[in-house]
């Protein structure tokens, strides 16, 4: 099977701002359930299930009542007419409600693995262009050598609707850049998009911008939690609606929302950062170093109690 060209996108790509909307809705969209009836039918428009009842590396389906340590995929996608896109941001986090603890990995979107499915090594963003969000776990999981449990997809554009849907955000900026000025200010969903995306004037480079997207988490959360975004709840469930799809059940986010939610006390977060670049038929990919990849996958395996 040949390799597929998939090197020019026809607009520019929001990267790593998915898993602030991911995590802001396993921990504030039920929280929002239990005051809001109209979050019942919402929360069952964004489900959408996968074909698969088990992962390869994990036989046994999981219960989520027994409060096992479990795993999610956030795909970042940059969806577009008549084509499926690309998932151009891959998150991988796993919770463990003993240790209350979230342990959250972003894949270069460029990594040169297995697309599980297809017969070919190729780029790892672009499993989902072939065969879609099961591609794309099947693909991590053979990546990461972990079992993904369940996967959250959000539509890029759609971020700043759920940062104006609570009011802005409020951030406290440790440096200034373009229109952002030093220390705290609260900004609207453009902004948000721009202060979690911009990388290159950061001294700390990914790792600032990793720290930017944190304080936006934290900023969603508080707002989604408060009472007076009740007031917008509608505003809320509609940009969910229209921005995220999952395969978590109605059923099973109540179950995240009741045994996990202590999770998100502490967020530890894991770096690619010793891989090396190669070119291969012209085009650029990530190769990983693997003493590193084996660090990390025996991380998140210990974090997920698995052999």
């Amino acid at each position: 099977m040949k390799k597929r060209n998939l090197q020019n996108p026809k607009r520019r790509l929001i990267r790593g701002a998915s898993w602030a909307i991911a995590l802001t809705l396993i921990a504030a969209a039920a929280y929002l359930f239990f005051l809001v009836p109209d979050a019942t039918s919402t929360l069952n428009e964004i489900h959408e299930p996968i074909a698969r009842e088990v992962s390869v590396k994990r036989p046994e389906k999981v219960v989520l009542k027994e409060k096992p340590p479990i795993s999610f995929l956030l795909l970042g996608v940059d969806e577009r007419e008549d084509d499926r896109g690309r998932s151009d941001t891959m998150i991988v986090l796993t919770l463990n409600p003993k240790e209350h603890s979230i342990k959250m990995v972003s894949i270069p979107r460029d990594t040169y693995t297995e697309i599980v499915g297809y017969g070919i090594q190729d780029k790892i963003n672009h499993a989902y262009a072939f065969g879609g969000v099961m591609m794309s776990m099947e693909s991590v999981e053979n990546l990461l050598d972990i079992p993904i449990d369940y996967a959250v997809q959000v539509n890029m554009e759609g971020f700043q609707d759920i940062v104006d849907a609570v009011g802005g955000v409020t951030v406290d900026s440790p440096i200034a850049f373009e229109d952002f000025k030093a220390g705290e200010q609260t900004i609207n969903g453009e902004q948000a998009l721009r202060y979690v995306k911009m990388r290159k004037q950061d001294p700390n480079g990914d790792f600032g911008r990793q720290d930017r997207q944190k304080q936006v988490i934290k900023s969603i959360m508080e707002k989604t939690a408060s009472a007076n975004t009740l007031v917008n709840y509608k505003k809320i469930f509609n940009a969910l609606g229209d921005n995220v799809k999952m395969s978590i059940s109605f059923g099973e986010l109540m179950d995240i929302q009741k045994n996990y939610r202590g999770t998100i006390q502490t967020i530890d977060q894991i770096h690619f950062e010793k891989g090396t670049g190669v070119t291969i038929d012209n085009i650029w990919y990530y190769k990983m170093n693997p003493h590193e990849l084996e660090s990390v996958q025996r991380k998140l395996k210990e974090h997920l109690e698995i052999k």
